[in-house]
């Protein structure tokens, strides 16, 4: 294994993926955590994009990732064995060397890899650690994904920076997870919307014992004002992180002292990240002005992987251009009001419009197709296709949903599809997509 070579993770949350993080940190190495959630195809293309070394795989995932061929060395995680030691006989690697490569969806309907820098993560750390008062004497419950950088960056290695304790849960359970909080007492615990109302909504909610956690942190998308209400009526304030991949992601945080007075917020730019909002005319937005969030700071990531056309473009004058449209209040503190781009994020899940729309394209019987994000009460947003089917052609709504079958994971698939005559276009003959999603309303 040499500086630069990728490790790829396929599995659920496991002490191994932070021991490949650390021993790729060490080696100078780049690891790829892979989302378990997609199909076989995406996770090829993905490989084929960042050609790892190796592969480990969960045990509960071997069979799938032996499916992915693509000429990877596979390694199931029963089979490792790493070095006990601190390897002091291998050079440090230094803070501007690339460690993580994570794929987020983007609005071109291809993976993107996100590449953050050691320091990257180093100064997340630091940002996660000052905004959520994290000491060594806190316990992380960690039930979110570590392939999301939610999972591994907000709570997860903070807390190993910290010295706190940090639980491990190889996939959310609502059950399992009260059962932990009434039992193991942890102190911080991050959830997304729908994991919120999982718990929630569960029978054994009012009988479990909250009382050990200080906070619990929520983000990934706009928060609906039940999920932070739910929290504290039983007395446990909730605070939100505002960040994207590219930023590792903490950029934006609402503290505990804030949280109940300033609901809804995302907070004030961390100790070490600036945000701005900007207008349309790229001008600093007044309070109350909706504009696009920007973020400048060392926790940004260094590039795209492989395009560096589309590296260059996210960036003006060395601020981050997040794509999100949110406003200031006459205090300072940031609301997210809506996204730039057409990604669709349901329950913590980015999911590509362009993506499934080009599935639709493949149809002989769909003359032309939109997807847009509809609002969910359960998981925020789900995305919806909007269909036009060719003259002569009979399809029903079972039959446009099974096309997806096979072809991308479970979670990306439209709830419902609705037909139409045309789809609404401006005079450039672009596709309204607001309209849409007023009419799924």
């Amino acid at each position: 294994m040499a500086a630069g070579d990728r490790v790829a993770y396929l599995g659920f949350n496991h002490p191994l993926a932070l021991e490949l993080l650390f021993a790729c940190a060490r080696l100078g190495a780049i690891f790829v955590p892979l989302n378990w959630r997609l199909a076989p195809p995406e996770h090829r293309e993905i490989l084929r994009d960042c050609s790892p070394k190796v592969l480990f795989a969960g045990a509960e995932l071997r069979s799938h990732a032996d499916e992915l061929g693509a000429g990877i060395e596979t390694v199931g995680t029963d089979a490792v064995e790493l070095p006990a030691g601190p390897g002091a006989a291998l050079p440090a690697a230094r803070p501007s060397a690339p460690v993580l490569l994570v794929y987020t969806s983007g609005a071109t309907g291809r993976p993107k890899g996100v590449l953050l820098t050691q320091q990257a993560l180093s100064w997340n750390a630091r940002n996660s650690i000052v905004a959520h008062d994290l000491t060594s004497a806190d316990h992380v419950l960690t039930v979110l994904p570590m392939f999301h950088v939610g999972g591994l960056n907000i709570h997860t290695t903070p807390a190993l920076a910290a010295g706190a304790r940090v639980t491990l849960h190889a996939r959310f359970d609502a059950a399992a997870t009260l059962r932990a909080i009434n039992a193991d007492h942890p102190t911080l615990l991050l959830v997304v919307p729908q994991v919120s109302l999982a718990m929630t909504n569960h029978p054994a909610w009012g009988s479990t014992d909250l009382s050990s956690l200080r906070l619990v942190t929520t983000g990934s998308s706009i928060i609906p004002a039940a999920v932070i209400r739910a929290w504290h009526e039983r007395g446990i304030p909730v605070t939100q992180v505002y960040g994207l991949t590219e930023s590792a992601p903490v950029a934006i945080c609402l503290r505990r002292e804030d949280a109940r007075r300033k609901a809804g917020s995302c907070g004030k730019p961390v100790v070490h990240c600036e945000a701005r909002i900007l207008d349309e005319a790229g001008r600093e937005a007044a309070p109350g002005e909706i504009g696009e969030i920007l973020l400048r700071g060392p926790n940004l990531f260094r590039e795209y992987w492989g395009d560096p056309d589309a590296t260059k473009a996210s960036f003006l004058d060395g601020w981050l251009r997040t794509g999100d449209l949110g406003h200031q209040d006459g205090e300072g503190f940031f609301y997210v009001d809506d996204r730039k781009k057409d990604v669709v994020i349901s329950g913590g899940e980015n999911i590509r419009p362009a993506e499934l729309e080009n599935v639709l394209a493949e149809s002989e019987a769909i003359l032309e197709a939109a997807v847009v994000g509809c609002p969910d009460e359960r998981w925020g947003e789900v995305p919806v296709a909007f269909v036009v089917v060719k003259p002569g052609s009979v399809l029903t709504r079972a039959h446009v949903l099974a096309l997806f079958d096979g072809r991308v994971a479970r979670f990306k698939h439209p709830r419902d599809v609705v037909f139409l005559d045309r789809l609404p276009r401006n005079a450039m003959g672009k596709v309204l997509k607001q309209e849409l999603r007023t009419r799924s309303r």
